[in-house]
């Protein structure tokens, strides 16, 4: 049984996602294909694919949002790598039973149709790693 299916996409921490998705689309050549509010995290996403690759922008919706608190102490750049899961619940008692430190131990909706949740990047050589499995409608 897969734990981790794919990388399911890239998260990219940019002031702004209107010059950012300028710059997107011009390096990668495409548009982006969907760009949604989520609320509970106060940011703003745009997502472009390539390939069977996805990059989510994400720009934050008041300054003491957790990614402009990031960019305030990192600058913009890449925020975290999102994995595909075919059950989130399971995944999230998996990694903690192997010792990583969880931030969400249930999971919440996110962007694009997906339940999130994220594992802490003192447990990851400090990468922040978030969990995706697609919701089912």
């Amino acid at each position: 049984m897969n734990h981790i299916n794919k990388i399911e996409h890239i998260g990219i921490a940019v002031k702004d996602i209107d010059t950012a998705n300028d710059v997107y689309q011009k390096l990668l050549g495409v548009p982006p294909y969907k760009k949604e509010a989520v609320e509970s995290e106060a940011v703003i996403t745009s997502f472009f694919k390539v390939g069977d690759s996805k990059i989510e922008l994400l720009a934050s919706t008041h300054e003491e949002g957790p990614i402009a608190k990031f960019i305030a102490k990192k600058g913009e750049g890449i925020h975290h790598i999102a994995f595909d899961v075919d059950n989130i619940v399971q995944e999230l008692d998996r990694l903690e039973n192997e010792g990583f430190q969880l931030i969400n131990t249930t999971p919440k909706k996110g962007a694009d149709h997906k339940l999130v949740a994220f594992v802490h990047p003192k447990t990851t050589h400090g990468v922040l790693v978030e969990l995706c499995q697609n919701i089912v409608s």
